[in-house]
């Protein structure tokens, strides 16, 4: 008919896809936790099996953050800690060593925490500056992977080949850090992981929602289907 209006057909091929935004995932982390070492691996997984963005929140262990923490624990704490983390590292296939050396530095005439701590403060501050650079989670993986390889990190030139692997350079990452800003974001992060809930890690914060131990991984990707998002896997 004369008076009918001739709309264009749509291909429907034509249509652009909207772009989603990966679901982001904080993930506070510390360098002398065995527990957040040997998250890192099944986080990976978690990454790979979800569209997911893990953002690194590096803190200070918590022997620095709340020494006290550790008066209240008798023998039988630590003693199950050694047993339990050989025991997920060997159940997961993980290599795990104490660190050499360890990277809270400890007095050994009265067995307190050190009130000057380099090591742990220079791995922090070389994280956070890995994530700005977006490599958070692939430093994690592979200077955790070496710290707690028992082998002596500090030497024959391991910490610089561990960070090669992931394509950065330990000289131009420490020419790049502030060193007031960067601490003073490592002490946010502490501030934001209890705001979220929890003081220890590795704690991963999901929407607001604290999952606070490497155990608590399955419960995460539990709560991503519940929400919907979508798997890559």
């Amino acid at each position: 008919m004369g008076n009918e209006l001739n709309f264009p057909k749509l291909n429907p091929a034509s249509k652009k896809k909207e772009k989603t935004l990966p679901t982001n995932i904080d993930l506070y982390w510390s360098f002398r936790s065995p527990y957040s070492y040997l998250a890192v691996k099944p986080t990976l997984a978690l990454r790979a099996a979800w569209d997911v963005e893990i953002n690194v929140k590096i803190v200070l262990p918590l022997a620095l953050r709340q020494p006290e923490f550790f008066d209240s624990r008798g023998p039988e704490w630590m003693g199950y800690l050694f047993r339990d983390i050989v025991r997920i590292a060997e159940m997961t296939e993980q290599r795990l060593s104490m660190p050499q050396p360890d990277p809270v530095i400890t007095d050994p005439e009265t067995g307190t925490f050190a009130k000057d701590q380099p090591l742990v403060r220079r791995l922090s501050r070389l994280g956070v500056t890995a994530g700005a650079a977006g490599k958070g989670i692939e430093f994690l993986d592979e200077v955790g992977r070496l710290v707690w390889s028992g082998a002596k990190w500090l030497e024959d030139g391991r910490l610089d080949q561990a960070i090669g692997r992931i394509g950065l350079d330990l000289e131009d990452l420490e020419a790049g850090i502030d060193t007031a800003k960067t601490d003073a974001l490592i002490d946010q992060h502490d501030k934001d992981l209890r705001a979220a809930g929890h003081w220890g890690v590795p704690t991963f914060v999901l929407a607001g929602e604290p999952f606070f131990g490497q155990d608590r991984i399955d419960a995460l990707a539990w709560r991503l289907g519940k929400m919907g998002v979508k798997r890559r896997q």
